[in-house]
């Protein structure tokens, strides 16, 4: 499927054509206007029924031009295709202009004259979350949001409900892959505020540094290369949701301002004096045990009971096997739309043996094995031998759901003792099998399969007691080669695409595999397929 072209808008024929070139060296496609007029008849073109690989991945506009202004064009833009992202680049860098262009839901203000290359990769960072605005609403719009059969699931999709009246927050505990962003979009979506945006912000993948302005934006100058005012997650989620994934991973020092914003309803921008109030309601995530950090003082205790109002634990897969041949068969169709490709089948056989593995990586980890399956299976239906290599050397018993701890007991909607909901918010008569004293599980009652992590560790411990002196560039020459392979193998070989998915640039998947040895084996394949 060809990729979507950015969209240029400028009346300086020179800003176009150079950034035409810069984009065409990077493989984005483009298409150039003169003036609004031109880019609103050419979205009125495609909402008559032009071909959809047409319409922009990106918009790039100047904000002053003659027969119209960038600021109304991104108003008008965003009410035809809200999730496009929208660039406003202009000469004139005031502040009043930086503020327009953000409280009109612009992605990033680019003053002219810019830095080429730092344009460019402004243009990639717009495209990555087009990206990701578009898998998310394709994944809305054809698929269920949550699956599940096994009781432990469905006591979950019953909280849910039981919380769909109520703003209250809520604290999702579970192992990473399990599908806490799905369950915390299914919170917003049936709550009171499902009206306004669902922001998510993982505090674990943010430098530290960057955390601050990233929650609670800053003003110009704030710091050096704030040159304009920002809007943090907490405003692009006024009158929604904000979802804080990885909660447990945050700084201590930014924790005390997020427990003022969870106490005062207010905060304010880095470098700013004025209060900005916050009509957000919050739900947080973890898969760390958040007693045992504040037992560690790595976690506030009275931001934990801020949290920890009402808390909702996701089950790992291992713990409702039942429910693999559905999540499977629903990943194979996903991954086939996607591919654009004809939908595997699976044997039951082969069902039956990915039943028994222990999915350390959990449901995530399912959604990987089938679209590698879509890619790597050689036939259309898909048998025991055709599963990857991690489920097949996998022992069969890792996935026995005897080995952890019984269903019925496994705590899923608990309050806290600590901190109770106001009567308003809190859910009337949950049932006694679903709300029980906060408590989290044992890690001891839970099985233990060897991820890929602890196998590393293992093979390391291995190569050292052998007595190597190169044990760095042995295993990373490895893992990089495994790496590179599995992308390009999804990508059917396309590198820039399977660098765009590694998130590494273009120059330096070509040098990796110069160097790791791997242009031989493209040139084999090549000459097989010939």
């Amino acid at each position: 499927m060809p990729m979507k072209p950015i969209w240029i808008v400028d009346d300086d024929p020179s800003i176009r054509f150079v950034l035409e070139k810069a984009l065409a060296r990077e493989n984005l496609p483009t298409r150039s206007f003169t003036n609004p007029r031109e880019v609103l008849d050419a979205l009125e073109a495609l909402q008559g029924g032009e071909a959809p690989h047409s319409a922009p991945q990106v918009l790039v506009s100047d904000i002053r031009m003659p027969g119209g202004n960038g600021l109304q064009l991104l108003e008008k833009v965003h009410a035809l295709q809200p999730g496009l992202p929208v660039i406003i680049m202009t000469a004139f860098s005031d502040l009043d202009s930086a503020v327009s262009a953000f409280q009109r839901g612009a992605f990033e203000y680019l003053p002219k004259p810019f830095d080429l290359p730092k344009a460019v990769e402004l243009i990639r960072r717009a495209v990555q979350e087009s990206e990701r605005e578009s898998v998310a609403q394709d994944a809305h719009e054809v698929a269920p949001e949550m699956l599940g059969q096994a009781p432990a699931m469905q006591d979950v999709f019953r909280a849910i409900g039981r919380l769909s009246q109520s703003q209250v927050t809520v604290l999702i505990t579970g192992e990473s892959g399990s599908g806490k962003e799905l369950v915390a979009r299914a919170l917003h979506k049936h709550s009171p505020v499902a009206g306004g945006p669902f922001v998510a912000i993982n505090t674990a993948a943010i430098p530290k540094d960057l955390l601050e302005s990233e929650l609670f934006g800053h003003e110009r100058g704030a710091f050096t290369g704030a040159q304009t005012q920002r809007r943090g997650r907490f405003e692009q989620a006024e009158g929604g949701t904000l979802f804080l994934d990885e909660i447990g991973d945050m700084p201590f020092d930014l924790q005390t301002r997020l427990l003022r914003v969870l106490s005062d309803g207010q905060f304010y921008r880095v470098g700013g004096h004025a209060a900005v109030k916050a009509h957000v309601r919050v739900i947080a995530a973890t898969h760390q045990n958040l007693e045992q950090r504040v037992k560690d003082g790595g976690f506030r205790e009275d931001l934990f009971h801020r949290l920890n109002v009402i808390r909702l634990r996701l089950p790992p897969l291992r713990e409702r096997p039942e429910d693999v041949p559905m999540l499977t068969r629903h990943f194979l169709q996903q991954s086939a739309r996607q591919l654009g490709v004809e939908p595997k089948r699976i044997s039951d056989a082969a069902l039956a043996r990915l039943g028994q593995f222990g999915f350390p990586g959990n449901v995530r980890q399912l959604e990987n094995i089938c679209h590698w399956l879509t890619v790597m299976a050689p036939a259309q239906t898909i048998s025991v031998q055709d599963l990857p290599p991690e489920v097949l050397e996998a022992p069969a018993s890792s996935a026995d759901p005897q080995a952890g701890a019984p269903l019925a007991s496994v705590p899923v909607l608990e309050p806290s003792a600590e901190l109770r909901p106001p009567m308003a918010a809190r859910p009337a008569q949950m049932p006694v099998s679903a709300l029980q004293p906060t408590q989290a599980p044992s890690q001891a009652d839970l099985p233990t399969p060897l991820g890929w992590e602890q196998a590393l560790e293992r093979e390391a411990q291995g190569l050292l007691a052998a007595g190597h002196n190169d044990v760095w560039d042995l295993l990373a020459h490895r893992f990089e080669s495994r790496l590179i392979r599995t992308a390009l193998a999804a990508t059917h070989g396309r590198r820039m695409e399977a660098a765009q998915r590694l998130g590494i640039g273009r120059n330096t998947i070509t040098r990796k595999i110069q160097e790791l040895g791997l242009d031989g084996e493209d040139e084999a394949k090549n000459a097989s397929s010939a």
